[in-house]
């Protein structure tokens, strides 16, 4: 981030709809330039109007490429890039049985890849300038998998959480940030059927546990209990903070199965403590 100026630059990824849009009118309500993109600019343009201090780009960041050229509009325009957010996602459900590989690797692509390829792009221009923050939107799914339907977006947040935190001390002589959120249930668009594709029902010993979680889920549509308007107000404040949490447990809900799953790693590393530790050479 820029030292000693309140104006910073920010490339929000998908910011054509749900917590992308409410992330980059936050981060231009609070004065800053805003470079957002999403796989069509028109749905930027349609979201957040026109204004200013706004670059529309259209980015599939399952591209490398056209991460690249993001990244150099934001230059170009702007001059630098101050805060990267990682926030394009999408959502492939189903019984891991019953999903194809091609929307298995899909969801790989979009969702841990994609912030492979924007944040390789960004770091160049960080890495010149000395500074910056990359935040990654990830769920309180790459914390823990609980519940069906979630085995290849969870590994996508899985591998999402171990590529930012590998990548922390890498670019932290830099002065470069990383910060990881982890969303609980908030009313984005995540669930809608924009965002969520289904696996095909193919197997018979699924169908009932099928049916229930897929009424579910539509059930929770529109219905969650976060507010995105105020996560995304959040975020904005966190980043202009001088030390940005390495993780964001982001609700009420985030919090709990941070200390759920917190008390569950401690229990399992007790449970065999006496065969876990007698495990080195006899000469160690």
């Amino acid at each position: 981030m820029t030292e000693n100026s309140a104006k910073n630059v920010w490339l929000v990824t998908g910011a054509g709809r749900g917590l992308g849009v409410d992330i980059a009118r936050a981060a231009l309500a609070a004065g800053h330039a805003v470079v957002a993109t999403a796989r069509d600019a028109d749905n930027v343009t349609k979201a957040l109007g026109e204004h200013d201090d706004l670059l529309a780009v259209a980015l599939d960041v399952t591209d490398p490429a056209a991460a690249e050229a993001a990244v150099a509009s934001a230059v170009e325009r702007f001059g630098r890039l101050d805060v990267l957010v990682n926030n394009a996602g999408s959502f492939n459900a189903g019984f891991f049985e019953e999903m194809s590989p091609e929307d298995f690797r899909a969801q790989i692509e979009t969702t841990l890849f994609g912030p492979v390829n924007v944040t390789r792009a960004a770091l160049p221009q960080l890495r010149a300038q000395r500074s910056g923050l990359v935040m990654t939107i990830s769920s309180t799914a790459g914390i823990a998998a609980t519940g069906d339907f979630l085995t290849a977006y969870a590994a996508s947040k899985f591998g999402v959480e171990g590529f930012m935190e590998g990548l922390a001390p890498e670019i932290a002589p830099f002065r470069i940030k990383t910060m990881l959120v982890e969303p609980g249930f908030f009313r984005t668009e995540l669930l809608t059927p924009q965002s969520t594709r289904y696996a095909e029902p193919s197997i018979d010993d699924y169908a009932d546990r099928t049916a229930a979680t897929i009424e579910a889920w539509q059930g929770m549509d529109g219905k969650q209990g976060g507010d995105p308007a105020k996560l995304a107000d959040a975020l904005v404040s966190l980043a202009s903070s001088d030390t940005p949490p390495l993780r964001f447990a982001a609700g009420a809900d985030a919090i709990e199965l941070f200390e759920t799953k917190a008390q569950t790693l401690l229990d399992q590393a007790d449970a065999h403590r006496e065969l876990s530790s007698s495990l080195a050479h006899d000469d160690a």
